[in-house]
């Protein structure tokens, strides 16, 4: 009875060990997917978003540096095409891939097509999970990503296993299946959901939450996990709302700052800009200088706010030559003075020297008559809710029009505030 006993015993231990080791080996590969489709999508949508390659160099190192910040990666590598190393968060000063290493990066670097979008490699001499990403535009290869990730601790996870063998049997067993029932529901179940998650979030599904309870590191994984999906579907909505050009948000993200501070109850300026004469310009100068004079306007309205605006000021692109900037009530005529002050500083340079010296261009009007047109300017329309009450985004942009047509009607780069009381 005793050696029947003993058996049981170590069979039981035998299979609570190799359930530990089979949940830590899904936590590892949970912790590298989870990673992985954070790093995939991010890096893909900045290369795809990069007008040149030293461009794209500047932003996967500081995507690759703000992830490391976050604590999502923990050290990785960038290498582009022809197999040289574009960033990396090793501390090392020069880092030297072994041969497995190199052989999976020729690999993968000479591969044409890819037949999964993350291949995987388990280095148990090191005791770490290599993670290769191939970055894919237009279907051909651009940069390949390894993350290196620390496996957990196995040894130390089954000394947790271990029961006192020495005690009577009957108490042996009835330890073992009280822990057996628990890690099923608190370890095995909820990586079970965490895997099946993270499948579904690799197929775009960026909405999806799970609901973990167990009061353990298991639950804390779990609400990591929707922070990460969170903020994956805020950077994604923001990448897609975004304003090609600038890269300022959009009206989607506009609407919803607007309406949570009125939520919030705060005093807000919100700042509407239009160029005077754009049109004008950009037809004698063609679009490259158009798209050069919105881009300077977005530089020095962003200036403007660094130097004298509020830590959580906003600045967003409707798109053409509208800007709409949201400030304090008592921030603005600071920040509004220094911007107009620049405007006009920086964009005569756009224009040729002959234009500049005298003043004006001569271009065709929108009726087709040959016309004199002033160097640009800027009308600044401001609405504020600092001596009226404002309900709504829309009460807002049917007062803009006539504040802005006020500032049209004035000479040169002016700022116009509505200051009725309603």
């Amino acid at each position: 009875m005793i050696l029947v006993s003993t058996l049981m015993i170590a069979v039981f231990t035998f299979i609570q060990l190799m359930n530990q080791i089979h949940s830590i080996t899904k936590v590892n590969d949970t912790k590298g997917s989870l990673s992985a489709v954070i790093i995939k999508t991010r890096m893909e949508n900045l290369i795809e978003q990069s007008r040149n390659s030293e461009e794209t160099h500047e932003r996967l190192k500081e995507a690759l540096f703000s992830l490391y910040g976050d604590k999502i990666i923990e050290e990785a590598w960038i290498l582009d095409k022809d197999k040289q190393m574009v960033a990396t968060t090793s501390l090392a000063s020069h880092y030297t891939f072994n041969i497995s290493e190199r052989y999976m990066i020729e690999t993968l670097l000479d591969k044409k097509t890819f037949d999964r979008w993350l291949y995987t490699f388990r280095d148990q001499e090191n005791n770490r999970l290599d993670v290769y990403i191939p970055l894919i535009l237009n279907g051909k290869l651009q940069y390949l990503v390894k993350s290196s990730f620390s496996l957990e601790n196995i040894q130390e996870a089954l000394n947790q296993v271990y029961l006192p063998v020495g005690m009577m049997i009957l108490v042996v067993i009835l330890i073992n299946t009280i822990l057996g029932f628990t890690i099923s529901r608190s370890l095995i179940a909820p990586i079970a959901l965490l895997n099946e998650a993270t499948k579904e979030i690799a197929r775009g599904k960026l909405e999806l939450r799970v609901n973990i309870r167990t009061g353990d590191e298991i639950q804390e994984l779990g609400e990591t996990f929707n922070e990460m999906t969170s903020a994956l579907n805020k950077m994604k909505e923001k990448a897609e709302n975004a304003n090609p050009l600038t890269k300022l948000p959009g009206n989607i993200s506009i609407r919803e700052e607007v309406e949570k501070r009125i939520l919030e109850g705060r005093k807000f300026t919100v700042v509407h800009s239009d160029l005077d004469n754009f049109k004008a310009f950009n037809d004698k100068y063609g679009l490259s200088s158009g798209d050069r004079a919105i881009q300077l306007t977005a530089d020095l309205l962003r200036e403007a706010i660094a130097k004298h605006g509020a830590p959580d000021d906003f600045l967003g692109h409707e798109g053409g030559d509208d800007f709409v900037m949201i400030s304090t009530p008592e921030r603005v005529d600071t920040l509004t003075d220094y911007f107009l002050k620049r405007f006009d500083e920086e964009i005569p340079k756009l224009y040729g020297e002959e234009d500049k010296q005298r003043g004006y261009i001569i271009a065709k009007s929108r009726q087709g008559v040959i016309c004199k047109f002033p160097i640009m300017s800027i009308s600044l329309a401001g609405v504020s809710n600092q001596q009226r009450d404002l309900r709504s985004y829309t009460e807002i942009t049917n007062i803009i029009p006539e504040v802005k047509e006020k500032a049209k009607s004035l000479p040169g780069s002016v700022f116009v505030l509505d200051k009725r009381k309603n």
